[in-house]
């Protein structure tokens, strides 16, 4: 007959629910073990293609040797032998990890991508981008906080759509850079080389029947093996901390943090819908229409992505895994404590201006006066900033597009720049509203 279990010492206590910086549990060891096997495979796949197709011997070397790096984790995790991320690597990670360096990162990135579009988007260089950007993400699935918010149900479709996004963001600026480098020797692009038509009965018909079986089966094992993540009915009870919107809506829910309501979900949205409607009209660049290009569009490529990739899918990526209890930003490695605090003294523009000199309005009175130094700094912005761009960086856009197409674009730009303008604001000078006026429920 056996005894109680043991009470387990206080360095294990929660280590793997919570801290998880001691133990790692059997079947998480396991799991990693297949997903380094299947990195593996896919590293040996393409040593295969070097040394078949392209009968390079010095990068089928070095991708045999990739993969025999991840073949040895996988059996060390196989063997429940593997190891854990240090614990001065996470404490580290999450020191530098923050809302300023998150997003002054991502739009680096996004700059360095396009500027250096030729570098990174070499077979090579972006399989090398992957395979360190997989070797990382398995070493942080050994911390227990990372891969309990990483495997969770709803997020990780959020997982897929990072690697899909990347994948297709290359593949794109990978035929723009091709294409570019074929026009510029007078050739035609890539998309000119098959002009062969097809007949949408019955090949078009039976292509996309056959994916929709694909989808169809991939969905049905999807749903048997992944649980809803479904909660407990709603009530005002009890409310879920953090309380968080669908993942295609935590890029607005996040733009709540810096925005009033009736700015965050509907003026910004409404501008983001009929600016996608307009932009075909306004457009007066007839160059890259059914090919891939970057220098014939650099103008439309630029905007589009910056405000997909950096102002949706990161903010979608930033609601996601790095906001946690009370909507407070941890670190990829930190626990989601629901007692931190953070001390915030969020002040309005008319506050820095007014106070200084001394001046305090009584509430409710003088609103006009008060907010008078955000009103002309937001209709400087408004009026006076599309004049001055027609006038410098943005004159021949003026010249050919003319006073009305050029205001809708100006003002569609603005409309998407205020967003950065704002999370900036919030985090160098805790700039809460440039425009307070309570008294009519107006904020800005």
């Amino acid at each position: 007959m056996n005894g109680p279990e043991p009470f387990p010492t206080p360095d294990l206590i929660g280590a793997e629910s919570y801290h998880g910086t001691h133990v790692l549990s059997g079947s998480a060891q396991t799991g990693l073990g297949v997903y380094y096997v299947l990195v593996f495979l896919l590293n040996l796949g393409f040593a295969a293609y070097h040394y078949y197709k392209r009968r390079d011997s010095f990068q089928t070397f070095v991708w045999t040797a990739v993969s025999l790096v991840f073949l040895f984790h996988a059996g060390a995790y196989l063997l429940h032998r593997g190891w854990v991320i240090p614990e001065e690597v996470r404490d580290l990670v999450d020191g530098l990890m923050g809302p300023v360096t998150y997003f002054t990162g991502s739009v680096i990135g996004f700059a360095l991508l396009l500027y250096y579009r030729r570098f990174f988007t070499e077979p090579v260089v972006a399989w090398s981008i992957l395979n360190v950007s997989l070797l990382f993400s398995g070493w942080a699935m050994t911390d227990a906080n990372f891969r309990k918010i990483i495997t969770k149900e709803d997020n990780v479709p959020i997982v897929m759509l990072i690697f899909t996004v990347g994948f297709f963001t290359w593949l794109g600026l990978r035929l723009a850079v091709l294409n570019d480098d074929r026009l510029r020797r007078g050739e035609p692009p890539l998309e000119k080389l098959e002009e062969d038509k097809v007949l949408v009965w019955p090949d078009l018909v039976y292509t996309e029947l056959l994916a929709m079986i694909v989808c169809t089966f991939v969905l049905v094992v999807w749903s048997v093996l992944l649980k809803a993540p479904l909660e407990q009915p709603a009530t005002s009870a009890k409310a879920p901390n953090p309380s968080k919107a669908p993942w295609y809506f935590l890029g607005l829910q996040e733009m709540l943090v810096y925005y009033d309501p009736w700015m965050a979900g509907v003026v910004l949205p409404t501008m983001i819908i009929l600016g996608l409607i307009a932009m075909p009209y306004i457009d007066f660049n007839q160059k890259g229409n059914g090919y891939y290009t970057f220098q014939q569009r650099p103008f439309a490529m630029v905007m589009f992505l910056f405000g997909f990739v950096v102002l949706w899918v990161t903010l979608i990526v930033l609601g996601t895994f790095l906001r946690g209890p009370n909507w407070n930003f941890f670190g990829p490695f930190e626990p989601w404590d629901p007692h931190k605090v953070l001390p915030l003294n969020n002040v309005n523009l008319s506050d820095m201006f007014w106070l200084p000199l001394g001046v305090v309005f009584e509430e409710g009175k003088g609103w006009f006066v008060r907010e008078l130094p955000g009103i002309v700094l937001v209709l400087a912005y408004l009026l006076l900033l599309p004049p001055l761009l027609a006038k410098t960086v943005l004159r021949t856009f003026f010249i050919r597009m003319g006073f009305i197409r050029f205001f809708i674009l100006v003002t569609l730009i603005q409309f998407m720049a205020a967003l950065p303008i704002k999370m900036i604001l919030r985090w160098t000078i805790n700039l809460k509203y440039i425009v307070y006026i309570p008294e009519y429920f107006f904020n800005i």
